[in-house]
């Protein structure tokens, strides 16, 4: 019989997209962790909320979850701007006595360097395109989206300040990884942010760089065994398949990372 979890797991999706039935934002990963014998929820929180509402919406609904599945605490898998509203929600909202572990995936606690300089640009140029953003998210199905908010939580400045209101549980287990792409060419649709943070920044996935996510307990900075690298979109399985099939050391298929988190995590005693 296969030893279970000691704690569900907790998905908590990143910006510009939701946890839909019939286009999920995690791909394959979830059956994995299911096969794994991970029970697993989803944070469904806006797309392009802020960090202060999405951690309510986060909040509310893991007590929910808890209190209506008699359940103790939650192991959270976050990524990219989802690791920082679930810190906001343990750390600000006091949901730490619900939270056993807390993994992030290309989380920006560090801010960009390169949304540094692109705020630079005129603020009413930025909220334009903000607002019509929220309007787009809104017909999506957001209930409160907060873009200019949520861009603006990407500073190297307001980073810092986050951090610093914002710490550690020291009882809870925090872990933190970092990916990249090989080349710019990587993944098209990444193409262009990729470029633009190179020639800024260096290295990325995309969007951010190492140096941009690295958090309590980082365990290291991964590519793909390919020429591809993983990108930010890859880190969660948009594309739906392995990178390939070929057996190469390194990641092939971004699902046997997360399955290896869960295994070691159940390890762990988590």
């Amino acid at each position: 019989m296969m030893e279970s979890f000691r704690y569900p797991i907790l998905l908590v999706h990143g910006m510009g997209f939701r946890d839909r039935k019939h286009l999920n934002y995690w791909g394959r990963i979830p059956g994995v962790l299911e096969s794994e014998g991970a029970l697993v929820y989803y944070g469904n929180q806006d797309s392009c909320g802020s960090i202060e509402d999405n951690a309510k919406y986060l909040a509310d609904r893991i007590r929910k979850i808890a209190s209506e599945n008699h359940i103790e605490k939650f192991n959270v898998i976050a990524h990219s701007k989802g690791g920082l509203d679930i810190r906001y929600a343990i750390s600000t909202l006091k949901i730490n006595d619900l939270i056993a572990t807390v993994t992030t995936i290309n989380t920006p606690h560090n801010g960009s360097y390169t949304v540094d300089k692109l705020l630079k640009l005129p603020d009413f140029l930025i909220r334009i395109g903000c607002f019509f953003t929220d309007i787009w998210f809104r017909i999506l199905g957001d209930r409160n989206p907060g873009t200019y908010s949520s861009i603006q939580s990407f500073r190297t400045g307001e980073a810092s300040r986050f951090n610093e209101s914002n710490p550690d549980d020291p009882d809870i287990y925090y872990q933190s990884y970092a990916f990249t792409c090989k080349k710019i060419t990587g993944d098209m649709l990444m193409w262009f942010p990729n470029l633009v943070v190179r020639m800024v920044e260096g290295e990325n996935d995309g969007l951010l760089t190492p140096r941009a996510v690295k958090w309590t307990n980082f365990r290291g900075h991964f590519t793909s065994a390919t020429g591809r690298g993983i990108s930010h979109c890859d880190e969660v399985d948009l594309r739906r398949r392995p990178f390939t099939k070929k057996k190469l050391d390194g990641i092939t298929d971004i699902v046997d990372f997360y399955r290896d988190i869960a295994i070691e995590l159940k390890q762990m005693g988590y």
